[in-house]
């Protein structure tokens, strides 16, 4: 294991010096946090905030939904720009081990429909979520399928209208792999928690023990 981490960090730098990285964020060659040193130092990070509570349980976010962020995530999620993916692996990574620290046995994502899917041609969670596991060599595991393809989140402007959408819209799969388990489900945002909610709800009621959540961004609470 030592060998082919070593091969692959050489390889990087290989690929690094020839293709530099971009951050993300702005554009501007990265350094080796995947991150411009801009970016590093003015993003909008969640920091001592960067855990929610609400209906869906626990949620963190290492960065708040806002100005270059909210950009990036809306050019990563509707225009094809995966460029970003490592960086948004490492920086969510990073958010659950400070968060969650030994608090979960298996990570799943919140997934797009099937006609989203093959309108889209990813799925933009479960990408993020195999970017997050790569450090920690573990395989994400599929216990949610979407089996309405509802309205988009952001055409429902208030958090009833949300829930209302959502409802119904997830079966639990695979239940046999996380029955009586502890899950850590990634999604790309949070804002009113609506999806997260039901999702929740959907894999408790088929067995998980506990399920806390994690997300690239988040809204700001409104105090």
């Amino acid at each position: 294991m030592k060998l082919n981490d070593e091969l692959n960090r050489v390889s990087r730098g290989i690929l690094d010096f020839f293709f530099p990285r971009r951050c993300p964020f702005c554009g501007a060659p990265a350094g080796k946090d995947l991150l411009c040193e801009k970016c590093r130092h003015s993003l909008p990070f969640t920091d001592e905030h960067a855990l929610q509570t609400g209906t869906f349980g626990n949620c963190s976010a290492p960065l708040y939904y806002e100005d270059r962020v909210r950009d990036a995530i809306l050019q990563f999620k509707f225009k094809g720009k995966l460029g970003g993916l490592s960086c948004f692996g490492m920086l969510m990574a990073q958010c659950a081990a400070e968060q969650y620290s030994g608090a979960f046995d298996a990570i799943t994502w919140v997934p797009v429909s099937k006609k989203r899917l093959k309108k889209r041609g990813y799925d933009q969670t479960r990408y993020l979520t195999a970017a997050l596991c790569v450090d920690w060599h573990v395989a994400p595991i599929e216990t949610l399928r979407k089996v309405v393809d509802n309205p988009p989140q952001s055409s429902r402007e208030s958090a009833e209208q949300r829930r209302a959408n959502v409802l119904g819209v997830y079966e639990a799969v695979n239940t046999e792999q996380f029955c009586g388990k502890r899950l850590l489900l990634v999604d790309d945002i949070l804002t009113t928690g609506a999806t997260l909610s039901e999702c929740v709800r959907v894999l408790k009621e088929a067995g998980a023990a506990e399920v806390m959540c994690l997300t690239l961004a988040m809204s700001r609470e409104k105090k």
